[in-house]
């Protein structure tokens, strides 16, 4: 029931936009009364935040199996960060994203990502594939502020120059 109502709520709000869903389409999309929905969700906002919640954590579980996949720590660097931008690329830019790439759940998320990052970092460091005279907090900032950019991209292969340019800055000094 939980899955359903969160996919009904964010299909509804592409649809129409955040300010013409209500409760009462969320329950009759999902097929269940408006009271059992007000008994698990407050509101419209608190069910998209929710599926929001749903999408960081599936997106996380993403990452960590695109890096689970690459055989180099140079190139599970490389892969998720393309696969970041991707989905950088698809998930903003919306008045639904305006709305809940703000919030607690939102900085715990940044604050998991940065780690995801920076451990890949320390791990390509070790190898001797990426630089170690800067602190790799700083360079998964680095890698996560240049990625921004892929928002305004419309391509694979501008994602894949976006990730390269940006890994260039990762190497170290010949």
């Amino acid at each position: 029931m939980r899955d359903a109502t969160l996919d009904a709520a964010a299909a509804l709000v592409a649809e129409h936009g955040i300010a013409s869903v209500t409760m009462s389409q969320i329950a009759e999309e999902t097929g269940i009364g408006r009271a059992t929905l007000y008994k698990y969700f407050s509101d419209v906002e608190a069910i998209l935040v929710a599926w929001h919640e749903r999408q960081i954590a599936r997106h996380l579980q993403q990452l960590a199996e695109v890096r689970d996949r690459a055989a180099t720590p140079g190139e599970r660097l490389e892969e998720v960060l393309i696969a970041y931008a991707s989905l950088s690329q698809d998930n903003h830019g919306t008045e639904l994203a305006a709305l809940l790439h703000r919030g607690e759940h939102v900085t715990h998320a940044r604050q998991q990502l940065r780690r995801f990052i920076r451990d890949l970092i320390v791990e390509g460091a070790k190898s001797g594939d990426l630089r170690s005279d800067i602190p790799p907090e700083e360079l998964a900032s680095y890698c996560l502020h240049a990625l921004t950019a892929a928002t305004t991209l419309h391509s694979r292969a501008a994602i894949r120059r976006l990730v390269s340019v940006t890994l260039a800055g990762l190497r170290p000094a010949s």
